[in-house]
């Protein structure tokens, strides 16, 4: 791949976890060491605001798909604001601009990105604690889902996809 490889994070916003926030700021923090690119929802709550804050504390360069007709509500740490007046829709256009798309976490939102990137036969990886989510998928594509039972271990399994891509 000659260009830089953009890495989805996928998460809750507000129903995010503690434990889905702190792995979120660690993903996107070991992104952008990386040297990947980092895309998000580009909101300022939930896995999205701390993808995009792990990041930037890396000096890593983030991409926010924003669901609304401006930039109301968007992360002080997007770089690239993507306005898209979509609401949810936006879901498709976050998992095709991806590489790979980590889910961290899981949610309605999630749970659609992971099921548009299935459709697109996407590589997916899975860090969560729901473990029915985790079967579901996996069962739905056994191909391209992966399980992560660690932020270091979705960083390896995401290595892993783009040298094989």
């Amino acid at each position: 791949m000659n260009r830089k490889a953009i890495i989805g994070v996928m998460g809750p916003g507000e129903q995010a976890t503690t434990n889905d926030l702190q792995n979120a700021y660690q993903l996107g923090y070991l992104i952008a060491q990386q040297g990947w690119v980092l895309l998000t929802g580009g909101r300022n709550v939930g896995v999205m605001e701390a993808a995009s804050q792990g990041a930037k504390a890396a000096q890593g360069l983030t991409i926010g798909i924003l669901p609304g007709n401006n930039t109301s509500g968007v992360s002080t740490a997007v770089d690239i604001a993507i306005v898209t007046d979509m609401g949810n829709a936006r879901n498709n256009i976050n998992v095709l601009s991806s590489d790979v798309v980590i889910a961290c976490g899981m949610g309605a939102g999630t749970a659609s990105e992971i099921a548009l990137a299935i459709k697109s036969n996407k590589f997916v990886i899975l860090l969560n604690d729901d473990l029915n989510s985790k079967d579901f998928f996996q069962k739905l594509a056994p191909k391209n889902i992966y399980i992560a039972h660690s932020v270091s271990d979705a960083i390896t399994l995401t290595r892993n996809v783009l040298v094989n891509c």
